[in-house]
């Protein structure tokens, strides 16, 4: 990693945030991007070559939106964060699926997960760029793209809030067994990060933990053109 992203992973609380995972399901990040990071990220959207598939979010009843998967090899910020981010997550992974009573799976490297991925036929990276105009939205959804998947995903803000866009705000909705699901709105200034479940999440119950569902989404852009960027890191069939 440049040593200040190096430094700036190196440095976050990763007590307080798995603390707040477990508490919560999701957790905020500081700004781990710059201003110049950030822009760099949106320029690579108009360029050919980086890309090996673009979405039109409205042809399959996504939304109305765009967002492109990168191809391998990922751009360096790109691969950084994923590499980054990933071992820590991975020891929340591991005590999550001990709560739900199963043996701990996920492996200290990105690298080692991505071989277990590529065994089962998933070949094909998946961090992301999103793009929404004014009227554009993502409707409720999981990304799991395969038999493996990493329980946590992490999306960027590049762009900033009340600023280049209003509206799209971050959602994320918890079906709890047996009772109404739960909603979160969460916004995030240029840079900041979100970690969230990929699929499901143990809570503590009067039995002891149970599993939750979630699904994410966006709420609909009001002004401006809203960019993101999804930190996946299991990769597609």
């Amino acid at each position: 990693m440049p040593e200040s992203l190096s430094l700036s992973v190196d440095k976050l609380d990763w007590n307080f945030i798995q603390q707040m995972l477990d508490e919560h399901g999701y957790a905020k990040l500081p700004n781990l991007l710059n201003k110049t990071e950030c822009q760099e990220i949106i320029s690579t959207y108009e360029e050919e070559g980086l890309f090996r598939t673009t979405i039109d979010m409205a042809r399959y009843r996504f939304g109305i939106g765009e967002y492109k998967y990168y191809h391998a090899p990922l751009p360096s910020l790109l691969q950084q964060l994923r590499e980054g981010l990933y071992p820590e997550l991975a020891k929340t992974a591991n005590r999550w699926l001990e709560q739900l009573g199963h043996n701990a799976s996920y492996p200290a490297t990105l690298e080692q997960f991505l071989d277990q991925c590529h065994q089962e036929g998933q070949n094909r990276p998946t961090p992301l760029i999103l793009k929404y105009e004014a009227g554009g939205y993502n409707c409720l959804h999981q990304d799991l793209y395969g038999k493996v998947f990493f329980p946590f995903q992490v999306v960027f803000a590049l762009n900033q809030r009340e600023e280049d866009f209003t509206g799209g705000e971050f959602l994320l909705v918890e079906q709890r067994p047996r009772a109404q699901s739960r909603g979160h709105v969460i916004t995030l200034n240029q840079g900041e990060g979100l970690i969230f479940p990929t699929n499901h999440r143990p809570v503590i119950g009067t039995r002891g933990y149970y599993r939750t569902t979630l699904r994410h989404g966006v709420s609909t852009v009001t002004t401006g053109t809203r960019y993101s960027l999804g930190i996946i890191f299991h990769d597609a069939k």
